[in-house]
């Protein structure tokens, strides 16, 4: 068997690039979009997919927060 090499993480992964919590925000967005929750659960459902782990709570509150205001009724 072949020894598993992990990669090295880096420091702090839940400090992500600006740039990067954009695109993150913005493929969440369309995902919810085209999806077209019915509860604000569902829309941090599919948040929580898109993010992966990249960005904090807070963060992450925030953009499901703002994806919920455009896609639920």
């Amino acid at each position: 068997m072949h020894p598993h090499h992990a990669l090295p993480l880096p420091a702090s992964p839940l400090i992500c690039a600006p740039d990067r919590v954009r695109y993150l925000h913005l493929v969440a967005a369309a995902r919810a979009s085209a999806v077209r929750p019915a509860s604000r659960q569902q829309v941090a459902d599919i948040v929580r997919v898109t993010v992966d782990d990249e960005v904090d709570t807070g963060t992450f509150a925030a953009i499901v927060a703002d994806v919920a205001t455009d896609v639920l009724p």
